[in-house]
């Protein structure tokens, strides 16, 4: 087998087009394969909307960004034509080797992806030796071209959350469907509030979804979330997920821990002994020599941090019924060690919001679906903002988060 031949088979190249020259410049760094192809003499090519074989009108040369050839970056050029279709009028033609408005070839584009689902994107630009922006316009590309194709007619209950795209109030809002274990994501948009709810509802329709199919939703204690829900999906149960609950102390132990840390010292290490699970193994030996020293001297942090706790006690819970009893204990018990002390204000709030929603909390215990499932998403926002680090705008972000956890399954077939 001549070299010729070679490139041709790994190039993919079939009739009407051949390899006519190649040649390798050694006089640029790195240095350049430049592989020139072209059709046969006298050639039909498909019309780009019905395929039907027409004469060449006139050609045009391009050039395409290919795989390297070992260590030296690979170039394709050819003359592509443009046909004269009688139905269609002139058009030019799509190459086999790359897609219609790409200067990188198919295979290019396909590694490039594989790169950008493994490391960070301006990782991956580095490798491929391209700029970000360019490699951007490519993985934005198939990702929205997989994400067209999405079909939501099985889904009858979804959760969703809400999450910082930047610095600042720059807000993404994820929605994934419950029924899936893998890649669970299947929109995600700008914003935060009831919009993004109804802007969830027309892109459900869209996909072969139905409103009033959806028989429940899990979000968190949102009074714009629970209202859109509400007013969007009037069939469905609407569940608080166990996650946001625990959420919702903790940030109010945080907010006792900063009051008291301004009137009294506190053991080194507090702020993560009382974040963290005690249990577990996960506090350092300094983070629970602190623990051990809050409850010793009975500090208002120690007593918010033990009524957290307790929430692990109800979550415990087996059945419904034993549930209502525990989470109605466990109000109780949390309003008598409150009392009326101004520096727990803040889980007193917290108090109050379980007990205005406990019906939807002890959802929970009768869904049908694993509702704890939104914990994951914190996983899937990290690995997104590490995969788009330099990322410019929401969209770039909301990009990253499909192409990690949407079913995509069509999207390297697509290439």
């Amino acid at each position: 087998m001549i070299t010729a031949d070679v490139l041709a088979l790994g190039l993919g190249v079939e009739p009407p087009w051949k390899l006519v020259d190649q040649r390798l410049e050694t006089d640029k760094r790195p240095h350049e394969l430049r592989i020139e192809l072209a059709a046969d003499r006298g050639a039909e090519f498909p019309c780009p909307d019905c395929g039907r074989l027409c004469k060449a009108r006139d050609f045009n040369s391009f050039t395409w960004r290919h795989l390297n050839f070992f260590q030296h970056h690979c170039y394709i050029t050819a003359r592509v034509p443009r046909t004269d279709c009688p139905e269609h009028g002139v058009k030019r033609i799509t190459v086999p080797w790359a897609r219609a408005g790409s200067r990188f070839t198919l295979l290019f584009e396909q590694a490039a992806l594989i790169l950008v689902r493994e490391m960070p994107v301006l990782a991956a630009a580095r490798i491929m030796a391209i700029t970000d922006k360019r490699l951007w316009r490519i993985v934005e590309h198939y990702v929205a071209k997989a994400l067209s194709g999405l079909k939501l007619e099985h889904l009858k209950a979804f959760a969703f959350d809400e999450t910082a795209s930047k610095r600042g109030h720059n807000y993404v809002t994820v929605f994934i469907d419950l029924a899936r274990k893998g890649r669970p994501v299947v929109f995600a948009t700008p914003g935060k509030g009831k919009q993004t709810v109804s802007d969830f509802k027309a892109f459900l329709e869209a996909h072969g979804g139905k409103p009033e199919r959806v028989v429940e939703v899990v979000c968190d204690m949102s009074p714009a979330f629970l209202a859109a829900v509400g007013e969007t999906f009037e069939k469905a149960s609407q569940t608080v997920d166990w996650f946001h609950v625990v959420q919702l102390f903790t940030t109010a132990v945080d907010e006792v821990r900063k009051a008291e840390r301004r009137q009294v010292e506190l053991p080194d290490a507090t702020r993560w002994a009382v974040l963290k699970a005690h249990d577990g193994g996960r506090l350092s030996d300094k983070q629970a020599a602190a623990l051990a020293e809050l409850e010793a001297g009975d500090f208002l942090t120690a007593q918010a941090w033990r009524i957290k706790e307790k929430l692990r006690w109800v979550r415990a819970a087996e059945t419904s019924h034993a549930a209502r009893w525990r989470i109605t204990h466990f109000l109780r018990h949390a309003r008598e060690r409150i009392a009326d002390n101004p520096m727990l204000e803040k889980l007193r709030q917290a108090v109050e919001t379980v007990e205005k929603h406990q019906e939807r909390i002890l959802q929970r215990w009768t869904s049908t679906y694993n509702n704890a499932r939104l914990e994951a998403l914190n996983g899937i926002f990290k690995a997104a903002r590490a995969r788009a680090r330099g990322y410019r705008n929401v969209a770039t972000f909301i990009t990253m988060i499909y192409l990690i956890a949407a079913p995509l399954g069509e999207l390297f077939n697509s290439i």
